[in-house]
């Protein structure tokens, strides 16, 4: 069999992978991005940033309760576990010490503020000697 040149994410558990609904609002302070996440939980949500690209990951389970004396026979099952996962590559505009996020109720609200940094710089030219 040959190898493979494709490999698995790290911790994958095979769930299926979910692309959430998300607005993006430009507004004079900077951009606000919605993104639908239902039974996301602060522990199972990950926002990282690297090299100007912002990655939002989150698991979701279906909690089954069932009683110690029945246990229950689905005959159709469309709430399951599954994984959120968005990328978004940032333009220079954002400062990104000042990114927030709030979750609340099954939306995530990421703020993206704009950088206040607009000064003209010049480059400085160096020549081989």
């Amino acid at each position: 069999m040959a190898a493979s040149f494709i490999k698995k994410e790290k911790d994958s558990l095979d769930l299926p992978r979910y692309r959430p609904a998300t607005d993006i609002i430009e507004m004079a302070d900077g951009f606000h991005i919605f993104m639908d996440v239902p039974g996301v939980t602060r522990d199972t949500l990950s926002i990282d940033l690297n090299e100007g690209e912002l990655t939002i990951t989150a698991r979701t389970a279906y909690k089954a309760d069932p009683s110690e004396h029945a246990k229950p026979k689905y005959l159709h099952m469309e709430f399951g576990g599954g994984e959120y996962r968005r990328i978004f590559t940032l333009s220079d505009d954002v400062d990104r010490e000042k990114i927030t996020a709030h979750l609340a109720d099954g939306v995530l609200e990421l703020m993206l503020p704009r950088s206040t940094d607009k000064t003209p710089k010049r480059i400085e030219i160096t020549t081989q000697k």
